[in-house]
């Protein structure tokens, strides 16, 4: 959920679904948070979850009520970005685990802002999401180190038909967390 892509419909303060395909990040530079999504090297997308963890970890320590507030209808509070980056370093993990396990496999549907509604992101206690966070982003990051030879290049599919290979899965992943960083702290990579 991109900033930028939250304007209309949500003079409610309603989240606007992002139905925007992002796999396009796998072919050029995000002009929004600067991460050169094709120069990622897979070896470097754990350390690179690792870091993006501690970078949510700072945010999540700032005061609780400033965590909770949306900067305008329609955007996600830091606390629900935050929310949302440590149940996509889970969702990835699973995805992982089933391009490493089964041949082809087809992602089950994930509804993201539909999830953001159901587990009330907004009502989480930070402290437990930074350490849920930390130990999500641990794992992720781990199951990447096991990654090694032909494993780079299994296949599997997101419902919506876009296909991965776990190295072009790895590089989509990471612009998620990191351009999320980037929609709450204005920093570019």
């Amino acid at each position: 959920m991109s900033t930028s892509e939250n304007t209309a419909g949500a003079a409610a303060g309603e989240i606007v679904p992002d139905t925007k395909d992002w796999t396009w990040v796998l072919e050029r530079r995000c002009p929004d948070c600067g991460l050169d999504t094709p120069g990622v090297v897979r070896e470097d997308v754990a350390g690179m979850i690792r870091a993006n963890a501690a970078g949510w970890l700072a945010v999540l320590a700032g005061e609780e009520d400033g965590l909770r507030r949306r900067p305008e209808a329609g955007v996600w509070s830091e606390l629900e970005y935050a929310c949302h980056v440590r149940d996509v370093f889970r969702l990835f993990d699973v995805r992982l685990g089933l391009m490493l396990d089964l041949d082809d496999p087809v992602f089950p549907n994930w509804d993201q802002d539909g999830t953001a509604v159901a587990e009330r992101y907004g009502e989480q206690q930070p402290k437990v999401v930074a350490a849920e966070l930390a130990e999500a982003a641990e794992a992720l990051a781990a199951a990447f180190e096991r990654v090694a030879g032909e494993q780079w290049q299994r296949t599997g599919n997101r419902s919506d038909g876009a296909r991965f290979t776990v190295e072009s899965f790895a590089r989509y992943l990471i612009h998620d967390p990191v351009h999320h960083l980037y929609d709450v702290t204005g920093e570019r990579v």
